[in-house]
């Protein structure tokens, strides 16, 4: 019985030196490719705060351009902040019934530098992810440049971040309610364009038109820093797309590849329909293309093969160019188009991610029609969930604090008024 007993003993233990290894192996282990191009990749979407800023700050008039480009700089701080506060765990903490993360991430609570996520850090990968909690904010003060108070704009954008993005990001990203019913949004349609166009036009529509809108006194400033603005973010887009495969992988050289060339289409897109209702193809017409092809792709980017990526960008440049041309017929005053671009090349983006998926899922191509319904409760639960918080959110610090400027703040022009500064000192 004692000889038994010691070979069932040395068995086990044999089995034991072989299935071990097995286990561990699938433990998550830190990939150095992976961490490197994730870095880059965050630092990229970084770069694309100071090309939004150039990129409206071009369009607005001469007198507000300090205070416009304020705007996309601003939330380098204050979202940075309250990312670490509160905005990550609300985001990406433990699921409470699928609407919102809780407080076990506060502070980074439970994250030390041995941490992973994945094959990453988790360090690296709440940065990557602030990175879009930053620009997402930032995208919304084009819907109401060149007449609000920037205290109110910096309350606005705090709390904005934490009732609005942060449990959109967890609805898709964070294991909440829409990624588990199989919404596709490879780097953000959903959670950074459709909620951040919506917000836009929500406030637009609460604080008014400027004044003298719509007039000639209404076009940009300066165009060159309008296209310079926009080749930074074509080039930082390519972290905010290709970094979402959170890998170095085929699936972000994918992204990558949609990047460059639904972008490139969604210029000519614009372009083309400008010049069929305009005659003539112009310079903010080819920035606006490309924005609106970037958008367009960003939920599709790892998703679809990249003929389909060109067809993407061409319509949203198209419908993103029909959708500025309503709202001037309305008297929409989206100072700069957030919500003709963001939220309506979101939007189709978001519903082309259904109709086109080939990779990593299957839509309507597949003859999967249950995908593109999944993806239109997507679209219509962020859009309507970010457009009433927003509204209800402005109106509130409006009547605290008061949101638009007064009118002879307005006349001067919020660079002196908000800022005691002037963007340009020519002699």
């Amino acid at each position: 019985m004692g000889r038994f007993f010691k070979f069932l003993a040395v068995s086990i233990g044999f089995w034991l030196l072989l299935v071990l290894p097995a286990y561990a192996e699938e433990a998550p282990q830190l990939n150095g490719a992976d961490t490197a191009w994730i870095l880059v990749s965050s630092a990229l979407v970084m770069l694309m705060l100071p090309g939004l800023a150039l990129f409206y700050g071009g369009m607005v008039r001469r007198k507000n351009v300090l205070s416009t480009i304020m705007h996309s700089f601003i939330p380098l701080g204050v979202i940075t902040i309250q990312w670490v506060l509160i905005g990550y765990s609300l985001a990406f903490g433990k699921d409470i019934g699928g609407f919102i993360g809780g407080f076990d991430k506060v502070l980074f609570n439970g994250t030390d530098i041995d941490t992973l996520n994945g094959t990453i850090p988790d360090y690296l990968f709440s940065m990557f992810q602030l990175m879009f909690a930053i620009i997402t904010v930032a995208l919304i003060s084009g819907g109401i440049a060149e007449r609000v108070s920037f205290k109110a704009y910096v309350i606005f954008i705090f709390i904005w971040s934490t009732i609005v993005y942060d449990p959109i990001c967890h609805w898709v990203w964070g294991g909440g309610w829409l990624g588990e019913l199989g919404a596709l949004d490879f780097a953000g349609g959903t959670v950074v364009h459709i909620s951040s166009g919506v917000a836009g036009l929500a406030a637009a529509l609460y604080l008014k038109k400027r004044r003298g809108f719509p007039g000639p006194m209404m076009i940009p400033h300066n165009l060159p820093l309008v296209l310079l603005g926009a080749g930074l973010l074509w080039f930082g887009w390519f972290g905010f797309n290709a970094g979402s495969a959170l890998a170095a992988d085929q699936n972000a050289a994918l992204a990558f590849t949609n990047t460059q060339v639904a972008t490139g289409a969604g210029m000519l897109g614009w372009l083309i329909a400008e010049q069929m209702r305009a005659g003539k193809p112009s310079a903010l017409g080819a920035a606006s293309g490309v924005v609106a092809g970037l958008v367009a792709i960003t939920p599709a980017a790892g998703f679809v093969s990249p003929i389909w990526a060109i067809v993407i960008g061409l319509v949203a440049g198209m419908i993103c160019y029909l959708a500025v041309v309503l709202k001037y017929r309305k008297g929409i005053d989206d100072s700069l188009d957030v919500f003709g671009i963001h939220g309506v090349g979101g939007a189709w983006g978001a519903l082309a991610t259904g109709l086109f998926v080939t990779h990593g899922g299957t839509g309507l191509l597949d003859g999967n029609l249950k995908q593109v319904g999944i993806q239109i409760i997507g679209v219509a639960a962020a859009a309507i969930y970010s457009f009433v918080v927003t509204y209800i959110l402005v109106v509130v610090i409006d009547k605290i604090v008061g949101f638009r400027v007064d009118q002879e703040d307005e006349e001067i022009g919020l660079d002196a008024t908000q800022h005691g500064e002037s963007g340009y000192n020519l002699v």
